[in-house]
């Protein structure tokens, strides 16, 4: 058995390697000029962050990547090796996403080439990522197709043909809506962190270590990587940010059986994605706009918050929902 001092350890551990990435991979993506492109259409107080490196979600990745590695090693030493091939195919999803992000934010800011990753390429490498990581837990791991339901407090059994459609669908949703979350200096990675620490607070509860490890790793991660993409950002995440977080959330969120909870827990994610179709299905009805600009946060943005302040209110309506979720499951 794993004790929670273990996660607190292998979380402080992957912060300050992830600082130290920052520290390193920050300067080289000014070398590379490898810069964020601002829409002249958004809102006027970004045109500020022209040229800000981005693709910095590699931070995080490289982080990650040697965290589950140490950790691996650890346990194989101490003779839990079975534990830490668990936490392998969360991380596999994970690099999977991001290098899809990595590729878009290379052929944008490296090639120079304005539409990046075609978005029908891009949907299908996400396409090929969570059917693969689908089959693997219901083929593989043999996890079953039981959901729970939260409020009934209940686990379903969803039929094979359904669930899986059902699962790819909420993965795809997810690192969709996380990735339009990412437009405000820490919005993305400050409610990411929160999400991904209530889901290993579930781990935790429901002794799923390999959740619970990894959950840990990643929230290091992604508190390493705040320290420079708090406002005003030293460095933005980029698809390859973005994408990553959508995967590792909802690539948790199924092993634990619960993505029905995502719909409470991630409702600032649901919540943006939302204003983007509400948008773009009433512009193209009227002309009109709901919205004074989509997503969500520039709607605030526009309305006179500034950008600390989105991060603080959309964090704590985060966090007040992730304590219901907890209260409801």
């Amino acid at each position: 058995m794993i004790k929670l001092d273990f996660e607190i350890k292998v979380l402080l551990i992957t912060f300050a390697i992830s600082i130290i990435c920052g520290l390193i991979t920050i300067p080289i993506l000014k070398r590379l000029k490898i810069g964020q492109i601002e829409r002249d259409d958004g809102p006027a107080s970004h045109l500020k962050k022209q040229g800000t490196p981005t693709m910095g979600g590699i931070i995080m990745i490289i982080a990650s990547v040697i965290s589950v590695t140490g950790t691996y090693i650890f346990l194989k030493i101490i003779g839990n090796e079975n534990l830490g091939r668990e936490i392998l195919p969360l991380l596999l999803i994970t690099i999977g996403f991001g290098v899809i992000g990595f590729i878009d934010d290379l052929k944008k800011l490296v090639l120079k080439n304005t539409e990046g990753l075609k978005p029908s390429y891009k949907m299908l490498g996400l396409l090929l990522i969570a059917v693969a990581y689908v089959l693997f837990l219901t083929q593989g791991l043999k996890i079953g197709t039981e959901t729970y339901i939260p409020f009934i407090k209940t686990y379903i059994n969803i039929p094979f043909y359904v669930y899986v459609p059902l699962a790819i669908l909420v993965i795809l949703g997810t690192t969709n809506a996380v990735n339009l979350t990412d437009g405000v200096d820490g919005l993305s990675s400050s409610v990411s962190v929160i999400i991904v620490t209530c889901l290993v607070v579930i781990g935790v509860t429901n002794q799923i270590y390999e959740v619970s490890i990894f959950g840990s790793i990643v929230v290091g991660a992604i508190l390493g990587f705040l320290i420079f993409n708090l406002h005003p950002a030293k460095v933005i995440m980029g698809d390859t940010g973005s994408l990553m977080l959508g995967g590792v959330i909802s690539g948790i969120a199924l092993y634990l059986k619960m993505p029905l909870l995502l719909l409470l827990i991630a409702i600032i994610p649901v919540l943006e994605t939302l204003s983007v179709i509400m948008q773009v299905a009433y512009f193209k009805k009227t002309g009109n706009r709901i919205f004074k600009m989509a997503p969500l946060h520039h709607h605030f943005e526009l309305s006179g918050w500034k950008e600390n302040k989105v991060v603080v209110v959309f964090s704590l309506v985060t966090l007040v929902m992730c304590f219901i979720g907890l209260k409801v499951i």
